[in-house]
């Protein structure tokens, strides 16, 4: 009896650990913001986009100068102001997460608008769209001009396999909570 009971506390602790560990891995974290300003895109996409470029850090600052949790250059952020009719935006308001994640999700609601899918749109998040014109425009990446068969750059090749992945955890976590 005492053993059935041990491997019952046990099995208890493996899953609260197991559990622990995820929510310290995937973080779940401004859930009510993302699904107001989510537009077309998935939830666990945006939790996904979130996590490659800033793992969650609010004050994430990169080397290129990106800023916040969506990790915007100042730049786009005054582009998307201005494209939201945020008159009152000040460049120190990306840093606030209501204000990051609704720009960063305008974005790319822009790009998919733009680029007809989200592995486009994510390409262009990551490397710009510019450089995913050109490769449209490119017979070595694109054979149809409207896929790349190839990614030239590596760190956005690698982005949109990391984003992808994050977005399968994302939506078992989310699915498995009930919070989908």
């Amino acid at each position: 009896m005492k053993a059935k009971i041990t491997l019952a506390i046990l099995i208890v602790l493996t899953a609260i650990a197991m559990v622990m560990a995820v929510n310290m891995r995937f973080p779940v974290r401004h859930l009510d913001i993302i699904r107001e300003n989510a537009g077309e895109l998935e939830t666990s996409l945006v939790l996904a986009v979130i996590k490659a470029e800033s793992s969650f850090r609010e004050g994430a600052l990169s080397r290129a100068g990106a800023q916040g949790l969506m990790q915007l250059m100042p730049a786009t952020a005054e582009e998307m102001a201005s494209h939201m009719g945020l008159t009152d935006f000040q460049p120190e308001d990306v840093w606030l997460p209501e204000i990051n994640i609704a720009m960063g999700t305008f974005y790319l609601n822009r790009l998919v608008s733009q680029f007809g899918c989200i592995e486009l749109a994510l390409a262009a998040y990551n490397a710009g769209q510019g450089n995913v014109n050109n490769w449209l425009a490119d017979p070595q990446f694109s054979a149809d001009g409207e896929s790349l068969d190839v990614i030239p750059f590596p760190e956005t090749y690698n982005y949109l396999r990391r984003v992808r992945q994050n977005q399968r955890i994302y939506n078992i976590i989310l699915t498995v909570t009930g919070r989908v």
